[in-house]
């Protein structure tokens, strides 16, 4: 650690006007390239925070964060079930479905779909389809109605919208003397929903449970229960839980391992992006060796006056490792300040520059997330900060360790 004495020679260095203006602008650039290397980093992961967690809410507007099938994909028993699920105190809701794969049609166009059979009522509570619904209503699944919502790119691969009627094929035929016919029902378009992922929009139908029951003779059986947590981040650990208190037989999941490869692959990218950034930073950061290089030559006299005042090597190191930490801590500073002012309001300074420019970065008709979304971490800020100024100091210790090579006699023989 630095002394009183060589941090304020340290910090006299840095602020005295240099015979050798370019050695200031090194140091100016050197404050700028950690500065901006460090904004940078900060609005990158601000972002890819914010596309995770939007993602995240898009992916979980339409699946549970726990799930519970039937072991041979039929459940006879659901409303135990759902009362054994319920009994845990991070459960907040339950709710019964039934799922099967059929095959839509109309006029010319037909489409391999997952249908799923819900109770309206019941699976808002542990999904927001409501929310999500563009054209008609989600209540249009009346009992014996036989109406069906279908996701937006289904409708329109389908050319369909709201009051046409659809027929809707399902695998299971009915054996009759001229062979195996498939079951065939009409159903009425009764809302469109748009959730923002493709998957989904383009291959999900709901309709009512007991419309489901009856076309895939299910009788009072379904597919299984789905449940919502006031935690998802817990879906795993309640998993486990629940698997000791059910007594029946069945298969429980939930959201981290139904979209397990999505969501790390998504985490491997924001580590990537950081590694990648810091480099950046790294780069500015060693910026200060040039800096610190060209200090030591031009304060060769001054190393040496002091060597002879008494100063020892560890001292004289000190001094110029003062002078570069400084100039990263300015930069990183200024980083830091300016990093989380822009990522705080993206949401401003993106659409001005757009304006500016006449441009859009994500068009409506290509993204379906058309705005940067952004979640400042202040854990990443912390890492942030912390790496750029070990890098920072850690670009001090050559030019500073020369310095504590200097011969004070080599060093004053043309003074």
């Amino acid at each position: 650690m630095a002394s009183p004495y060589e941090l304020l020679v340290g910090l006299r260095y840095t602020r005295a006007k240099r015979r050798n203006h370019f050695i200031s602008f090194i140091s100016l650039i050197s404050m700028a390239g950690v500065a901006l290397g460090v904004a940078a980093l900060i609005v990158v992961l601000s972002v890819m925070n914010g596309f995770q967690t939007e993602l995240r809410e898009r992916i979980l507007s339409v699946v549970s964060h726990v799930q519970i099938s039937g072991a041979n994909g039929e459940m006879s028993d659901w409303q135990e079930v759902a009362k054994q699920a319920a009994t845990h105190p991070r459960v907040l809701a339950a709710a019964p479905y039934v799922q099967a794969q059929g095959m839509l049609s109309f006029g010319s166009a037909v489409r391999g779909v997952m249908v799923r059979g819900i109770l309206p009522d019941e699976e808002e509570k542990v999904a927001q389809f409501r929310a999500h619904t563009k054209k008609g209503s989600l209540d249009s699944l009346q009992p014996d109605s036989f109406n069906i919502v279908l996701g937006s790119e289904l409708a329109r691969a389908l050319s369909v919208t709201v009051g046409d009627k659809v027929t809707l094929v399902a695998p299971q035929g009915v054996v009759t003397p001229a062979g195996v016919v498939p079951r065939l029902k009409t159903f009425t378009v009764g809302g469109i929903f748009e959730v923002g992922m493709f998957e989904f929009d383009s291959g999900l139908a709901l309709i009512r449970m007991e419309d489901a029951q009856l076309l895939y003779r299910m009788g009072d059986r379904v597919s299984g229960v789905r449940l919502k947590l006031d935690d998802l981040f817990a879906a795993p650990l309640v998993v486990r839980d629940l698997a000791s208190r059910l007594d029946t037989d069945a298969y429980l999941s939930d959201w981290t391992q139904s979209h397990a490869n999505f969501f790390r692959a998504v985490e491997i990218e924001k580590r990537m992006m950081f590694i990648i950034l810091s480099l950046i930073v790294a780069v500015a950061a060693f910026n200060i060796v040039s800096t610190l290089v060209m200090a030591v030559t031009d304060k060769q006299a001054d190393i040496a006056i002091l060597r002879t005042l008494g100063a020892s090597p560890a001292s004289i190191m000190a001094i110029f490792m003062v002078q570069g930490a400084l100039i990263g801590s300015i930069g990183l500073a200024a980083g830091v300040a300016g990093g989380v002012a822009l990522a705080s309001n993206i949401d401003v300074v993106v659409p001005f520059i757009e304006r500016l420019f006449h441009t859009q970065f994500l068009s409506r008709e290509v993204y379906y997330i058309s705005e940067l979304p952004s979640e400042l971490q202040w854990g990443d800020v912390g890492t942030i900060t912390v790496v750029a100024f070990f890098l920072s100091l850690l670009a001090t210790l050559y030019p500073s360790w020369r310095a504590a090579r200097v011969n004070p006699a080599e060093a004053l023989r043309y003074e």
